[in-house]
């Protein structure tokens, strides 16, 4: 009995994973953490998600780091003259009772110098892991998508970047 509960357990972690977009740590709630997939060949690759904090108390996202990655950088888009850029930044301010949203052309995580590329297909996830001032650290799973989630800011511009 024991054994056939621990296989139907093991079977099920994958679809488990596979449905797990919402991640908690202290009062922040981190959501849907997604990655459009990218060339074989691209040098780096994005992640996105919006960090959501009910609580009365604002926190600081300080840091961000994931295994297929040499490194990690916090980055955003501003507008200079008529061209968007990116740049990065040392920590990203989370308000207390409001949400802050990485997605395309905005606050993003930066991942360079790629070791494992075979997390970076369609379908797979891989972790990054987020380090809060207050809150302390979490780890979530990033989906890999061909396509950007609907909702999710227009990416038709990123050729205008520098």
């Amino acid at each position: 009995m024991l054994k056939n509960a621990l296989m139907l357990a093991a079977l099920l972690l994958p679809a488990c994973f596979a449905n797990a977009h919402e991640f908690k740590v202290g009062d922040l709630q981190i959501n849907h953490p997604w990655s459009q997939e990218l060339p074989p060949n691209a040098p780096t690759v994005a992640a996105y998600f919006v960090i959501h904090n009910p609580g009365s108390t604002a926190d600081r996202l300080t840091a961000v780091d994931s295994p297929i990655a040499g490194k990690a950088e916090l980055h955003e888009h501003v507008r200079q003259l008529d061209l968007m850029k990116m740049q990065q930044v040392a920590s990203v301010d989370i308000p207390a009772k409001g949400d802050v949203t990485f997605a395309p052309m905005a606050y993003h995580v930066m991942l360079l110098d790629l070791k494992d590329r075979s997390l970076l297909q369609d379908g797979k996830h891989f972790p990054l892991t987020l380090h809060f001032a207050k809150a302390g650290d979490v780890t979530v799973e990033v989906s890999v998508q061909k396509q950007p989630p609907a909702g999710s800011h227009d990416m038709s511009h990123m050729d205008h970047m520098q």
